[in-house]
């Protein structure tokens, strides 16, 4: 118990959390949220029960940005199967999103052939990010836990609403390592 304590006394000062959010953080599912979607309306996660998610925040003006066509290949290739791949534009790094939401949109569209939902434009790091990214990146999943560092980070998670891995940008949508976690984690998809 008192090694409990002494974890979540470490928890709440290095994240900044005050103990009912530190407590509130910890049960939380991806369904206990809400998003905007790219066209300003809200979605209840919880639409998604069930499914297994990979969320990536993304850019249009990055170098990671041809990623947007293998998350399209992804979603492709595994959404009858269970996956929804979600996008989260933001221009946390380098400016590299500047676009507005319809620009965005019609970028992803025409240039990559996006058909995967995309939400809202928005903060994805610091003290500013949305809530959904500030639980993601402080909820233990596999591949750890503190910032996003750039764009295209993928947190991959299960049909239970909890994230089971974290990839950094590097990670490519077409890397056997990605593809086999999606592929694992679709086996325990609930029916």
């Amino acid at each position: 118990m008192r090694l409990l304590r002494t974890f979540a006394a470490v928890g709440i000062a290095f994240f900044g959390l005050s103990l009912p959010e530190f407590s509130q953080a910890r049960g939380k599912t991806i369904y206990d949220f809400k998003v905007k979607s790219i066209r300003g309306e809200s979605v209840d996660l919880s639409h998604y029960r069930g499914k297994v998610l990979l969320i990536v925040n993304t850019a249009s003006e990055c170098g990671y940005t041809p990623q947007y066509k293998g998350l399209q290949e992804l979603y492709v290739k595994y959404r009858d199967q269970g996956l929804e791949v979600l996008g989260f534009p933001s221009n946390d790094f380098g400016g590299q999103e500047p676009g507005s939401n319809s620009e965005i949109k019609r970028f992803c569209e025409i240039n990559y052939g996006v058909k995967f939902p995309l939400f809202e434009k928005g903060a994805v790091s610091g003290k500013n990010a949305q809530p959904l990214f500030g639980w993601l990146t402080h909820t233990e999943a596999q591949g750890g836990t503190g910032e996003i560092q750039w764009n295209f980070e993928k947190f991959l998670v299960g049909p239970n609403g909890a994230p089971i891995k974290r990839f950094r940008s590097g990670i490519g949508p077409d890397s056997q390592e990605l593809q086999s976690a999606i592929e694992e984690s679709l086996k325990k998809k609930a029916p």
